[in-house]
């Protein structure tokens, strides 16, 4: 088996899904916070940059690399071993 080469595909061979199923799951996500009828867990959603009007799953990812190293944490990244 071909070794995944983004986090997508990671994430839907672990789940034996297709990367475009894992990227309508993220998207639901997404979609699902950024209607959180909670407005400090909205606004969290809302501060991640994007083109359109709700984040794309790779806005998103892109979003979460930068948060988590900015914070020091990139060392979570590398438990994936694909950054």
């Amino acid at each position: 088996m071909e070794e995944p080469k983004t986090l997508f595909e990671h994430l839907a061979q672990a789940r034996n899904i297709t990367v475009e199923e894992m990227r309508a799951i993220i998207a639901a996500r997404i979609e699902a916070g950024m209607n959180d009828p909670d407005p400090e867990k909205r606004a969290s959603w809302e501060r991640i940059p994007r083109a359109g009007e709700i984040p794309t799953p790779e806005e998103w990812l892109r979003y979460a690399v930068e948060r988590l190293e900015a914070e020091g944490r990139g060392d979570l990244l590398r438990w994936y071993k694909i950054f």
